[in-house]
This record gives structure tokens, sequence and C-alpha cells, in this order.
């Protein structure tokens, strides 16, 4: 096993665990589970099933229906490149569609501390609604309320959760990410960073990205790592800073 392989094994097992701690309740299956919190209907990211093990590819449309049957989406995250193979033909015949995203491992030098600062949910509120409704103009209120209002289940999601945001010369929040810490499994991942629109260009996401990087090193986590879109440009500039691409995270989603 190569060094990658084994970083990306840490991967999985982080991220099953902080889907397992985020959920409200989970529902076990052969080969994964459901992570479900009915406080937030409208948010895939806290209603899904996660298969991280070998599992009955045949049977996962009819887990999904018993399982999200309540919810009006059907979302199934399969982790494993041969296990996900398996899964394309009997989830395309029950008319899911299939989409990927990349695993990518930090492998550059650490970084400096880049000024970004450690902020709680109330001072991200306004800015994160702002982005969800330049991203989806005609959002409806209550998946806004779900989008936004979710972050607070992060907080179970690891040992140490932090989030973090850089700031404009007039004190406006320009970016922000989450950090998401398990220093015993020396493993970090990095997610959901965003720049307010106005402020796009400018250098700001870099500098909470770096400080992200910086403190989790400094954590102790060796494994640093976030997702990205295989169809989006941002895996490109997290390519140029220091990012490579270990594996995929299998997305099959039916609305």
């Amino acid at each position: 096993m190569t060094a990658d392989e084994h970083a990306l094994r840490r991967v999985h097992r982080f991220l099953a665990a902080f889907r397992r701690r985020q959920a409200a309740r989970t529902a076990g299956f052969p080969g994964g589970f459901a992570a479900l919190d009915d406080r937030y209907p409208a948010s895939r990211a806290n209603n899904h099933l996660l298969v991280d093990g070998d599992t009955d590819p045949a049977a996962l449309p009819a887990r999904a229906e018993e399982l999200l049957g309540h919810l009006p989406y059907r979302l199934v995250h399969v982790l494993g490149e041969e296990i996900a193979a398996a899964c394309r033909e009997p989830m395309a015949r029950a008319r899911y569609a299939h989409s990927t995203s990349y695993l990518m491992l930090h492998t550059g030098p650490v970084p400096d501390h880049a000024g970004a600062r450690e902020v709680d949910l109330d001072v991200l509120r306004g800015p994160v609604t702002a982005s969800w409704r330049r991203m989806v103009p005609n959002v409806a209120g209550g998946t806004l309320r779900d989008l936004v209002e979710r972050r607070a289940a992060r907080l179970r999601g690891a040992p140490d959760v932090r989030f973090l945001a850089s700031y404009t010369p007039g004190g406006e929040v320009a970016s922000w990410v989450d950090l998401y810490l398990d220093p015993a499994a020396g493993v970090a991942q990095i997610e959901d960073l965003v720049t307010a629109g106005e402020h796009l260009g400018k250098g700001y996401a870099g500098r909470v990205l770096d400080t992200a990087l910086h403190l989790a090193a400094g954590a102790g986590c060796e494994v640093r790592f976030l997702s990205a879109r295989a169809t989006q440009w941002p895996h490109q500039w997290y390519g140029r800073r220091g990012f490579t691409v270990a594996g995929s995270v299998h997305r099959f989603e039916r609305v």
C-alpha cells in the first residue's frame, strides 16, 4: 500500500466518523448507514446514505427508498472506487444521476498563518445567507434556513471544529471556511470554503485556506484534505496551492 492509499483510508474513516457524529440519528445497513437530521430536511449534507464498506449494489435503491422515503430527494455517497463502479448500473436503472467529488490531500509545504480569525456561528450567519442567495437566487425560505443553520450540527462532527474567516480592511467578513480536526487520528478536513461575491479575486480565500492548513499542522494532523467537485474549477485552484487528488467520493442522487 502506498502512502497516499494509506492516507486515503484514514480520510475515509474520518468522513464516516464525522457523518455519524454530526447526525441526529443513524440507521445502519450492511456496508453503510443513513445519516439523518430532521431539523434540516432540506440539507442533503445532513440527510443521505453513506456506503463505506462492502454492500449489495442491487439492494441500494431500495435501501434509499426505505431510509430516505420521507424526503423529496434521495442521495447516496459511496467511498471506494470498486464498490462505486458496481453501484453505477443498479443506481442508473433506478434513475439516479451520478457525479464525483475529488478527495484532495495537501502535499505541499505548510503555509504560515495568514491572519484569518476563528469566528462563531453568529458572525457567519449574515455572510452565509447572502452567499446562498447569490448562488441560488430563487432559494425558498425554509431551504435557506436549513442551509444556513445546519452549521450548528457540524460542531459535533469532529473533536475540534473551528470556523475561520478573513476580513476586509473595513471589517467585513470576506471569506470563510470550516476546519474539522481530529488530532488523535492525525486527520483534518478543510471544507466549505466560500468568498463573498463582492470580494472575489482579492486573496481572501487564500488567507483562510493557509490559516486552516497552518492550524491543522500545528494540531498534529499530518493528513490534511478537502473535497472538490470534479466538474467545477476550484479543484484546479487547490492544485496550485499544494493539493493533489488521492481519491473520489461518488454521489448518486435522484430528485
